[in-house]
């Protein structure tokens, strides 16, 4: 007999978070995942669009609701200063992978660059031993070609973390220009704002 208690359904969610500090927040981060035993698909820090700002870019598979609350509890954290998090549907995302086979078998076979131009993937390295082809998609699409390049003798295979742009976010830094000219008289100096944030974060 069927009962009607449906667990919420786990889904990837790709969470952002906006710091000033890379370095020390990425172990304090790390601890709370592991601390409810949520494990962490992808992990990306870069610079962002904001001079002196940190962006990462977090990916797991979870409910809505804990999402939610992870998020908040990221966004505790002191030199955080917003944190977003979205379905995949609601962002442009791409993997980048690096595949090694060796150049024998790819020389062999005319099939094989056939193959590689259909998964728009392109040689980076070509040495006499082995050649590096080097693609970038989503994972089902780089997973593909682990598989294409199998028979051939796939010596190595590495994919990059996530990197995601959000669809409909006009972005934090808009909203930090609103708030710099609802503030006029005061020269904005870099990260002024911070002293702020409780006002910024919660228009």
């Amino acid at each position: 007999m069927e009962t009607n208690h449906k667990h919420p359904e786990k889904k990837e969610f790709n969470i952002t978070v906006y710091t000033e500090n890379q370095i020390g927040l990425l172990n304090r981060i790390a601890i709370i995942f592991t601390r409810r035993k949520i494990n962490i698909d992808s992990l990306n820090t870069s610079p962002s669009e904001i001079e002196g700002i940190h962006r990462f870019n977090i990916v797991i598979d979870e409910t809505e609701d804990v999402v939610r609350k992870l998020a908040r509890q990221i966004e505790k954290q002191v030199e955080v200063l917003k944190v977003y998090y979205n379905t995949n549907d609601d962002i442009i995302w791409q993997e980048m992978a690096l595949y090694k086979v060796p150049t024998e078998a790819i020389a062999e076979k005319a099939s094989v660059e056939r193959l590689l131009r259909e998964h728009g993937a392109r040689a980076v390295v070509i040495r006499k031993d082995y050649t590096v082809f080097e693609t970038t998609g989503h994972r089902e699409e780089t997973d593909t070609l682990i598989e294409v390049l199998q028979p051939y003798g796939l010596i190595e295979f590495v994919r990059s973390a996530r990197v995601a742009i959000i669809k409909d976010s006009e972005g934090f830094n808009q909203k930090l220009r609103e708030f710099e000219q609802r503030e006029p008289g005061e020269e904005v100096i870099e990260n002024e704002y911070l002293n702020k944030r409780d006002k910024v974060f919660t228009m």
